[in-house]
């Protein structure tokens, strides 16, 4: 598919060693779109090959698809990332990201951008996706940048008013390239 081929050349140049990145989903915008969702870290399961997708089993994937939807978010239009991108080590124990990780995140991120020369709006969902705020409206100024709150079931079910900011930031997204 020519959407992702390139994507996934560069998945595959930056995946060494023990490190890999999941796979952009073919179902997605590829290179063509126009709102990048950029979460935090891919979930820990051992399915093979691994994407990053909103058909993806885990909980956050499943309300982030239902959100998408609910608002009317085409799919051509959109491609998801992680902020921080490399598959987890089970056999490790799971840990929260340190910053060094963060910030090779950020990097990677900024190099990524540069792969979609449709990209009209970035949301980040989370407080660590929010972390490449900063780095990302300096290298890219013109883009839109918005915040969300993460999708996952344990945000949505902190305040009432998640659900609804989350909604609202994904409509914003989608007027933004009307």
């Amino acid at each position: 598919m020519p959407k992702i081929a390139e994507l996934t050349r560069w998945v595959t140049a930056q995946s060494t060693g023990e490190r890999t990145l999941p796979y952009f989903d073919p179902l997605d915008g590829g290179v063509f779109a126009r709102v990048l969702i950029l979460l935090e870290s891919p979930a820990r399961t051992i399915s093979l090959p691994r994407y990053v997708s909103r058909d993806n089993a885990g909980p956050a994937q499943r309300n982030l698809k239902g959100f998408i939807e609910q608002v009317g978010l085409a799919r051509h239009e959109t491609v998801l990332w992680n902020l921080y991108p490399w598959l987890p080590d089970l056999e490790k124990p799971k840990g929260a990201l340190r910053r060094a990780q963060i910030d090779e995140g950020i990097e990677m991120l900024i190099t990524l951008l540069t792969l979609f020369p449709d990209l009209v709006t970035i949301v980040f969902a989370g407080r660590v996706a929010q972390k490449a705020i900063p780095r990302v409206r300096l290298a890219f100024p013109d883009f839109s940048l918005l915040k969300m709150p993460h999708p996952s079931p344990l945000s949505v079910c902190t305040h009432p008013n998640v659900r609804q900011r989350i909604l609202s930031t994904l409509r914003h997204a989608k007027q933004s390239i009307e």
